[in-house]
């Protein structure tokens, strides 16, 4: 495939300084968390953060953890007996303010606050800082007096003073605060810590969620769009480089669905289906992304990869077929019967004296 210093240079990797442009480095979160009808089975060793609230890690993070007023963004699952909620499956983080978490979460935002960006854990809260004595009445799986086990990863985290929720925002800031974050993550991503990038563009997603972007209209919707695309772009390029091709195309689909026609997202969504063979998917997204990008070399490049590979791939093919039939059988030449020859000889002798006998006769 294409090197990250030839890519860095072509034209499809000019267009936005502020955008991870080259191929180096899902949905971003790593692996998917555990799933079954029961809670996950973890060995690590327990951690009594409070009364009534413990932690087992299932996956380390990285640097601090969040104080009083930090914003968490993280994904969950909640179980009691039979799961009743789950954000991971919807793809889409949850909002926490710390010190400003509803009443049922307390436990829940303990666990959070002892968490360090990045890290996955299992939170056992007993019901005294859950949903109480009463239980849930939107999740009947939640009866009264009920403990609940949150299985937890959490994203990042976002340190201020007041504690200002997304909701509490104007448009300005939030795409002000989701634009740090990419660039953030530009910085991460340029000293390879992937990890820590995809973070940082997982956060500025969370900013602009489907129901604020829905609000937008003109000026403030292309702003937002300018933040929230490169940052999908970003994670495709990620997930690439990590060989997680299959969430690669879904983030390139997510830019596709609002702009059809951007050259970034189908030279990488192509890239990413010749690597898990799907040749003609393939060859038609680098075929519409040259008919915007003409002279792109990176785009030639690729679709001439293509054709070596079916052209490849052909010859294979026709050297396993020859191996299962074989080449036509020679025909061996037959061997002279002499014996066989001396009697048609004697028997055309005979006759032809017969035939003289006979016509002197008549």
């Amino acid at each position: 495939m294409v090197d990250v210093e030839e890519l860095q240079s072509k034209k499809l990797d000019q267009e936005d300084e502020n955008e991870i442009v080259t191929e180096n480095a899902a949905f971003v979160h790593g692996e998917p968390l555990q799933d079954g009808t029961g809670p996950p089975k973890v060995d690590s060793e327990v951690e009594v953060l409070h009364e009534k609230v413990t932690k087992q890690i299932m996956k380390e993070g990285h640097g601090q953890k969040p104080s009083k007023y930090a914003t968490c963004f993280w994904a969950w699952t909640e179980s009691t007996q039979h799961k009743f909620e789950d954000t991971w499956s919807e793809q889409h983080s949850v909002e926490l303010v710390i010190g400003k978490e509803k009443k049922e979460m307390t436990g829940l935002a303990i666990g959070v606050s002892n968490m360090k960006s990045g890290e996955r854990a299992l939170l056992h809260v007993g019901w005294e800082l859950g949903y109480g004595k009463e239980g849930s009445f939107s999740f009947p799986n939640v009866p009264p007096m009920a403990d609940i086990l949150y299985e937890v990863e959490l994203i990042g985290f976002d340190e201020t003073k007041e504690g200002k929720a997304h909701g509490d925002m104007t448009v300005e800031e939030r795409i002000g605060a989701a634009d740090r974050r990419k660039m953030d993550g530009n910085v991460y991503f340029k000293e390879e810590k992937l990890e820590e990038a995809m973070q940082q563009y997982e956060m500025a997603i969370a900013y602009m969620g489907d129901d604020f972007m829905f609000q937008l209209f003109g000026k403030y919707h292309d702003m937002a769009l300018a933040v929230k695309n490169p940052c999908h772009l970003n994670m495709a390029a990620c997930l690439i480089k990590l060989k997680r091709y299959e969430e690669a195309i879904g983030q390139c689909g997510i830019v596709l669905a609002v702009d059809q026609n951007n050259v970034k997202a189908l030279f990488r969504r192509g890239k990413a289906r010749a690597e898990l063979g799907q040749t003609d998917a393939a060859r038609e997204d680098f075929i519409k992304a040259r008919k915007y990008a003409p002279e792109d070399k990176a785009i030639a490049r690729e679709l001439h990869l293509l054709a070596e590979h079916d052209k490849a791939v052909y010859q294979k093919q026709k050297e396993i077929y020859k191996g299962i039939f074989g080449p036509p059988p020679t025909p061996k030449p037959k061997k002279t019967n002499w014996l066989i020859l001396f009697w048609q000889w004697l028997v055309s002798l005979l006759y032809s004296l017969f035939k003289r006998e006979r016509h002197k006769a008549d």
